[in-house]
Formats: structure tokens, C-alpha cells, sequence
């Protein structure tokens, strides 16, 4: 088997099942795409290729997503999602192809951060009795150097 045959092409790359984590894989046919004229670069060709893409997954409706990873993605994701439904423009580069790339690669990092487990909450502690009165005696050093700056009373 040859090492070209073992990678996979550009366009499964634009249009293969989206992987978002190791055990996490969003089948084809629940990406939905639509393509437009794109402004910017392109020269000539801009007025007359559909460059432009969106990428839209709808989160509500999936059943790919485990309850509770679909719960904390809606959560987390609710101001951009429209009737449950996520979608990723993009139209930075003159290709269709790299412009789907580009948009499958921005919703894999936008779901991967969405379902991701929250942080350790930070415990609260307070400061040693030495660090406190470290500060103290700094506070005090401080100020009588302030105090010794100033003119005598007269």
C-alpha cells in the first residue's frame, strides 16, 4: 500500500465526515452546505465562481451527540445558534474547495470547544500568615521611607 493511498484526498478532506474529537465524528449528511458569489479576491473570476461558503449543522436535531455534550453545546453556543442550528461562513480564499476546508475546520474547533468538560472550578485560599506579614513589614518600610522624605514641621 502506498503513502498516497493511506492519505486522504483534498476533496475528502471538503467533504468527508467531520471529526471534532478522537471519539466524536459528525457524518456527511448532516452538513448542509451553500455556496454564493464571494467579494474580494478573485479578479474577473470573483463575478463568476460560487466561492463563497457556508457550512450549517443543525446541533438541535443531531442525534450524533451524546445528551449531555448536546446539552453543553446548545448552552454554551445559544447566541449563535439559529432555530438550533450553527452556521460557519467562509470566503477568504479564491478556491471553493479551500474556503470548505477552511469552514469545516472553524466548526470542528467551534463544536470541539462547545462540548469540551468546564475548567476545575478555582478553590479559594487565602495567604500564609508569613506572607502576610511580609507584606505588613513592607508596608511599614515603605512608609517610613515616605515619611522621611517630607520637610520637618516647622
Amino acid at each position: 500500500m502506498s503513502s498516497a493511498a493511506a492519505m486522504p484526498s483534498d476533496e475528502d478532506l471538503a467533504s468527508g465526515p467531520l471529526r471534532i474529537t478522537p471519539s466524536l465524528v459528525i457524518p456527511a449528511h448532516e452538513l448542509a452546505w451553500r455556496f454564493s458569489r464571494s467579494s474580494g479576491p478573485g479578479g474577473q473570476g470573483v463575478n463568476t465562481t460560487d466561492s463563497r461558503v457556508e457550512l450549517t449543522f443543525d446541533l438541535a436535531g443531531s442525534d450524533v451527540l451524546p445528551p449531555e455534550l448536546k446539552s453543553r453545546a446548545l448552552a454554551r453556543l445559544s447566541a449563535r445558534l439559529t432555530n438550533g442550528r450553527i452556521t460557519i461562513a467562509a470566503a477568504e480564499y479564491r478556491s471553493q474547495l479551500r474556503n470548505r476546508q477552511a469552514a469545516r475546520e472553524r466548526l470542528a474547533a467551534v463544536l470541539a470547544e462547545a462540548v469540551a468538560p468546564p475548567r476545575r472550578a478555582r478553590r479559594a485560599t487565602k495567604p500564609s500568615k508569613a506572607a502576610v506579614a511580609r507584606r505588613l513589614d513592607d508596608k511599614t518600610r515603605r512608609s517610613q521611607i515616605k515619611r522621611l522624605r517630607r520637610l520637618p514641621p516647622e
